[in-house]
């Protein structure tokens, strides 16, 4: 029993009541109500991970997340994500982070993990990072895949939040368990599960957005789909620009006055 992360969950479903959000969840009977696995999330906006919450209720089980040190170092922020047990993330040290993720899992947790690591502004399924896919394989747990639809509506990077009543739709679909294989050569087997996870994310984001009303032109549609959104190619250009212009930034505070 963990009071304080139900209460936070009851918390959040009342505020997503009172915003009008209207779920679609999909598949939330494969997440395990026993044993670790890694839940593999798309990132399209600020508020993924409340909604990743709720599908893992239909077993009663609650996700770890790993999120960026920064959020716990905040005054208010920092109690809440320490005491529902989640994981920080210090990028200057991520090797202590993976390891808690691994032992957690090992424990038999479920612990939340975006291989995009930063969100997508194209809204499609970017090139993943291999850490989940280590993860699963350290651990010897599957990973679940999830994609979340309609989240980029509510506040995503580089536009306003929407946080009043705005009726929004947002889907939610689990998909099948991806058992991680244990071949000799560890590098090769996380990139293979890598590309199967993406694959699999990739198809369910297309599922989800079937028969889901795109806006023409909006900026929270994909180009591919008549949207405003930049395309995946310009959206990484972009992020690209962005870490560049952080480094500078960084290598500017680090030279001697």
């Amino acid at each position: 029993m963990e009071p304080f992360y139900r209460s936070i969950i009851g918390l959040a479903r009342t505020v997503f009541f009172a915003q009008g959000l209207k779920f679609d969840v999909r598949g939330a009977e494969r997440i395990p109500a026993v044993g670790g696995a890694v839940i593999a999330i798309n990132h399209t906006g600020y508020m993924d991970f409340t909604y990743a919450g709720l599908p893992p209720r239909a077993t009663k089980r609650y996700i770890r997340f790993m999120a960026k040190k920064e959020v716990f170092d905040n005054a208010i922020s920092g109690p809440v994500m320490r005491a529902m047990r989640h994981i920080p993330v210090d990028r200057s040290a991520g090797a202590d982070s993976y390891k808690a993720a691994v032992e957690y899992l090992r424990r038999g947790e479920l612990v939340g993990v975006y291989p995009e690591a930063t969100i997508s502004r194209s809204f499609e399924i970017k090139e993943f990072k291999s850490g989940a896919a280590r993860m699963a394989i350290e651990a010897g747990v599957p990973i679940i895949p999830m994609t979340i639809w309609g989240a980029q509506r509510v506040w995503t990077k580089g536009y306003p939040k929407r946080l009043g009543r705005t009726n929004t739709p947002i889907r939610i679909q689990v998909g099948e368990p991806i058992e991680p294989a244990s071949p000799a050569v560890e590098d090769v087997a996380a990139a293979e599960l890598t590309e199967r996870l993406r694959a699999a994310m990739q198809k369910m984001l297309a599922e989800l957005q079937q028969g889901y009303v795109h806006e023409p032109g909006a900026y929270w549609v994909p180009a591919r789909l008549g949207g405003g959104a930049p395309t995946l190619e310009e959206a990484d250009a972009m992020d690209a620009a962005d870490a560049a212009a952080k480094a500078e930034r960084a290598a500017t505070r680090r030279e001697p006055a």
